[in-house]
Order: structure tokens, then sequence, then C-alpha cells
């Protein structure tokens, strides 16, 4: 019987299939492309470009590249680029290889598809790079990777962009540290990527390794996915992961960090962001707050290892920071390892014109913390990194300043391991700095250390501390928690690992304090002293507090009446 072809779909031979679909290279690598709604072309070529405008392959290799580790392939891949987006978006491939460019641009509604055994290599010659075309010059703008004003980007794939940072090391930092503001930094090297003012991109899988900078900036961004990214970036100083600016609804999930500076920078307005299931390791910080408005964010499900200069570090002078939850968090091997330093107009500033600043709801539940005594040098960055002294002896810090009071902030079920060796001169210092200067001194820590071993509060309203539990390994002369001008306080449940020279617990001018169900695990002089004239309505309730010699010291102008012992 004659067949009708009409009622048959049209036929082409493998080469005529492949050409009109521009899809090689995953014939060949079966890459993990995202799924295409690809049929059988029609006979018209026009509506054949039609179909597959947005859909189709760019592999580097058709545009000049070449993946021989030697050939700089910058205007082939950027031409690549720009032929993908005039075509209404699509893929651009990079194959296996070692494809070395210099700054290179991405645009809307493209994905950039790296293979497993694909390399964006950065150039090792300064001249290949230049300013991203708008990004803002503050904190350097030279980059590798970057986008401006665009929407719908994708970088995915197993495989690597990687910086050569190590050529651009010249041993200078920035040196935007409190108090040096740049002065004589190095800013003439590439970041690795910036994003500015881009909506709606979505980074996954790949590697991005050795910057000469900060690894990732995102600038001015909305609507950021960040899933399961690998960074490794250890080869200069100033080696932030990833670094935020004023960006919002921010997802990072499933990412594994080691870098040498902040891991995961929050300067500036940023609000609606989740991290969950990541982990990291850095010299400095982790979790790092600035000023602006930080707002709306949660940090969960996360491992944080061999991290120094404080992992959870807020740091803020004219700021609205509000709404930080922090849960089920593992942290071993840390200094710090919480801090929270305010300097801003407060409510007490009514008067001022300025909008008023504030520290407020931020809870921490779930905490699992061992501290060291002191930074190490990390075996595999590759130049020493000075200890400063507010890092030695270190605690969690909660540290207003002036007026400035921080509100409403929550400890539930945390513990902590302390290294000890606290002294009895650190434990005797009254006076702390009236500073809030992050880094460097560490919120007003003295020379000597902390003043306690556990937890130092100054200027707090409303804190909370339930079932928490500070222990130490060596002997540790110092106050387990220290409370300095703290207003309407509840301690339950705290355990804590007290000294024969001290108290477990004092109280400075603090008022409406109540403590229940406390248990004094080692010996102690005392377990609770309180001082100064303004101590008032402290109730303690409960508790086994045997291994106190003394259940109460009253001491530098506090009453009796300041306290009732149940």
């Amino acid at each position: 019987m004659k067949r009708n072809d009409s009622l048959q779909p049209n036929i082409f031979s493998r080469r005529q299939w492949l050409g009109n679909l521009a899809l090689p290279a995953i014939a060949v690598a079966g890459a993990a492309l995202p799924s295409l709604a690809v049929q059988a072309a029609p006979a018209s070529t026009s509506q054949s470009d039609n179909n597959l405008q947005g859909a189709r392959i760019f592999n580097v290799r058709d545009f000049g590249a070449k993946g021989d580790g030697k050939t700089l392939n910058t205007k082939a891949i950027q031409a690549a680029i720009d032929a993908c987006y005039n075509e209404l978006g699509g893929t651009v491939l990079i194959p296996a290889g070692d494809f070395i460019c210099g700054t290179i641009e991405l645009k809307s509604n493209v994905t950039l598809h790296l293979l497993s055994q694909g390399r964006l290599l950065g150039s090792t010659r300064r001249e290949d790079y230049a300013a991203g075309k708008g990004v803002p010059p503050g904190n350097g703008n030279i980059v590798y990777v970057y986008a401006v004003n665009a929407e719908n980007i994708t970088i995915e794939g197993r495989g690597t962009i990687d910086g050569n940072g190590q050529a651009f090391y010249n041993g200078k930092g920035d040196n935007t540290g409190p108090g040096q503001h740049g002065a004589g930094g190095n800013f003439d090297r590439p970041h690795l990527i910036i994003f500015y003012q881009c909506t709606n991109f979505l980074v996954r899988d790949v590697f991005l390794t050795r910057s000469a900078y900060h690894c990732f900036r995102i600038l001015h961004c909305k609507q950021v996915q960040l899933q399961g990214i690998r960074i490794y970036n250890r080869v200069n100083k100033n080696n932030d992961g990833f670094h935020f600016n004023d960006s919002q609804y921010v997802h990072i999930t499933n990412c594994d960090i080691q870098c040498q500076d902040d891991a995961c920078a929050l300067f500036g307005s940023n609000q609606f962001v989740t991290v969950t299931n990541c982990s990291f390791s850095t010299r400095w910080s982790i979790f790092r707050f600035g000023s602006g408005e930080a707002q709306n964010i949660v940090v969960s499900n996360c491992l944080i290892y061999e991290t120094y200069g404080c992992p959870i570090k807020i740091s803020s002078g004219k700021a609205r920071v509000e709404n930080l939850s922090f849960s089920n968090i593992i942290m071993r091997n840390v200094t710090g390892p919480i801090g929270i330093g305010f300097t801003g107009k407060s409510n007490t500033d009514s008067e001022s014109s300025e909008p008023l600043s504030y520290v407020r709801n931020i809870s921490f539940n779930g905490i699992r913390a061992t501290v060291v005594e002191k930074p190490v040098n990390h075996p595999d960055i590759p130049f020493d990194v000075k200890v400063f002294d507010g890092e030695i002896s270190s605690c969690i810090t909660l540290n207003g300043v002036g007026k400035a009071f921080l509100e409403n902030i929550s400890f539930t079920d945390v513990h902590v391991t302390y290294a000890g060796g606290g002294t009895k001169e650190q434990a005797l210092k009254r006076e702390v700095p009236q500073v809030a200067a992050e880094y460097f001194s560490v919120w007003g820590t003295t020379p000597f250390g902390a003043p306690a071993y556990g937890m130092y509060a100054r200027n707090v309203k409303n804190l909370t501390l339930h079932n928490v539990r500070f222990e130490y390994e060596n002997p540790d002369a110092r106050p387990a928690v220290i409370f300095d001008n703290v207003q309407d306080a509840s301690i339950t449940g705290l355990s804590a690992r007290g000294s024969a020279g001290s108290e477990l617990i004092r109280l400075i001018n603090s008022k409406d304090v109540l403590i229940a169900a406390a248990r004094v695990l080692s010996s102690a002089a005392a377990f609770l002293q309180v001082e100064g004239e303004g101590s008032d309505g402290i109730v303690v309730n409960g508790g086994d507090l045997r291994k106190a010699l003394k259940p109460l010291v009253l001491e530098k102008g506090a009453g009796q009446h300041s306290v009732e012992m149940g």
C-alpha cells in the first residue's frame, strides 16, 4: 500500500538533525544540561530558527577558543556569550580543557555551563583584566567574570572557574579594617565574580577557586539562588567566599566554603536571606554583618570549623539590624564564637535628628561549639596571619556601647566548651573599654582577653539564656557569665564550671534579672556576685549551688535589698 507522506514526520539524516539542533556537545558528552523540548525540525529553515530561539548550545570551541592552557581566549568566549545573548538566550558551553581568558561579561538569559573537565582559567597578566562596565569601584571593580543589570543568568555544571590568584599576591591586603580606610591597600587585582544589580540568577554545582581578591561579590541583586557551590579560596589576602551588599531574596543551600577572609559577608541592607546545609572554614569570620539594614535572615543546619576572628560577627554603628535566627550550628575549633557590637544612636537618643539605629530580635538555638585559646595558621594558607589581643581567651560577647542597647537577644540549647586558661588578672579587670570595633579589639575586650570565659554582656535589654552550658578544658579563673548594665534578663537552666578563686556569675548595675535552676559544675568561690548601686530586682530561684563556697557576694555599693535568694 502506498504510504501517505502527509501523515509522516520529517526525516533527517543524523548530520542534518545535529546541525539543526546545534547540540553536538550533548550527544558526545552526555552532559547534564537543562532538559530541552527538542523535536524534529520542519523543512523551513526560518521556522527551525524560531523554534530553537533561546534553546541553542554555543560551544566556545566553535568560536575559536582553545582549551590548551596556553591560548588567551577572551575574545572567543565573549563572542560565544554575545551570540547567545543576541539569540534571546541559550547555553554557552565550556567543554573539557583549560580555557585561559581575561575579563568576560555574562548577559541576560545566558546559561554558562562548565562540563566536569572544563575550566575557565584566569590569565596571570594584569593587562588582560578590566573594571566591570558599570560596577562601582568600592572594594575594587577589576573582575574576571561579571554581569551588570542582567536577569535570568545561570552558571552551572561540575567544572571550574579558577582565578589563578596567586599570580597577584604581593603581600598586601586591601587595608579596609577598622581605622585603616583602605589607605595603601591593594585594590588593583581581579575579583573572581561580580554580579551587580542583577535579578533572578542561579549558580549551582560549580567549583570556584583561587581568586586574586574576593571570590563572589553579589551587589544590589534580587532573587538569588546559590546551590551546591564549592569555594576554595586561600591563595591571597582578602580571599572572601560570598560577599553580599544590599541584596534581597537570597537563598544559599548545600555549599562548601573554605576561604581566607569573610566566608559569607553581609554588608549593608541585606534582607530575606536563608543559609542552610552548608559548611564553612576561614581565618577570619563566617557570617559578617556590617552597617545598613540586615533584616529577616535565617541561618540553619551549618557546620563551622577552624574559623577565627569570630564565626558569627555583627558589628554595627548606624544600623537597623533585626530578625536574625541562627539554629542547629556546630562550631569546631573557633575563636569568638559569637560577637555583637553596637555603637549607634539608640532609642535613648531620641533628641537626635538622625534615624534611630537598633540591633534587636536575634536568636541562637541549638549551638554546639568548641573554642580554642587563640587562632592558629591554616597550613594551606601560604602566609602567616597576625593574632590580635581580642582573639585570645575569647568568649561570646554582646557589647552595646555608651547609650546604645542591644534588645531581645536569646540563647537556647547552647553548649560551648572553651580552652580555658583565663587568669585572675583577667577576672579582676572591671573597666572594659567603651569600643565595639571588631577584628582588632573584638568589641572592647581588654588587652588581656575577655573578663569572662563564657559570656560577657553589656547594655542589653531582654536577654534570655535557657538551657545553656559553659565548660572549659583547662582551669579558668574567670566568671562564666558577666552582665554589665543588663535589664530584663532571665537565666534558666544554666550549667557552668566555676573557679575556686572567682564567682560563677557577676552582675554589674543590672536590673530585673531572674536566675532559676542553675547548676554549679565545679568549685567556685561564689555562685553570684552583685556589684553597683544600680543593681536591683535580682531573683535567684532554686538550683544546685552546693559547689559554690558562698551563694551571694555583694560588692561596690550593691545592697541586700537588690537580691532575693529563693
